[in-house]
């Protein structure tokens, strides 16, 4: 798994979150109200499981404006998750490639492995092998965790809503 961000301290305010569950396909969409000014790659990053799974980041200047969970891997129900309580606020930019700098979408093959609160408010997909990772804040409910070579390794979605019907 190779997707290299840049760190930055978080400027001002985060971001809240709007979720979005679509009904019929069981799509959970993370967007993120206030968009973020960049430089960077603008199109979508989608990463997918070895089952098949898939979760998309819209990226607009480079900056994440939004997750989405397209096709879910088997979620593993835990009695309590709870991200790390060191958690530092940033502002995380995607850069261009240099080999390719007008390519607006990129997709990426690694293990995919999802996991959640028994209540489903807290969930957490680790990308690719497990490693030692810190945690990062890029919006109110969404954070990430990056490996010591700064690449995404995890991503954290607090306080998803109930999926309709489940309430």
């Amino acid at each position: 798994m190779n997707i290299a961000v840049r760190v930055e301290p978080a400027a001002g305010t985060l971001s809240e979150v709007d979720y979005r569950w679509d009904p019929d396909t069981d799509i959970l969409t993370a967007n993120l109200k206030a968009r973020g000014v960049g430089e960077g790659m603008s199109g979508s990053v989608g990463v997918e499981g070895s089952d098949g799974s898939w979760l998309i980041f819209d990226v607009s200047a480079g900056r994440i404006n939004g997750v989405e969970v397209a096709v879910w891997p088997s979620v593993r129900k835990r009695s309590t998750l709870a991200p790390p309580p060191e958690i530092e606020d940033v502002r995380v930019t995607l850069p261009s490639r240099q080999s390719q700098p007008d390519v607006a979408a990129l997709e990426m093959d690694t293990s995919l492995v999802a996991e959640s609160d028994r209540a489903e408010r807290t969930i957490h997909f680790l990308l690719g092998r497990p490693r030692a990772t810190r945690v990062v804040r890029i919006a109110r409910d969404i954070l990430l965790d990056l490996d010591a070579n700064t690449r995404l390794a995890g991503v954290w979605l607090l306080n998803v809503p109930p999926f309709p019907g489940d309430q």
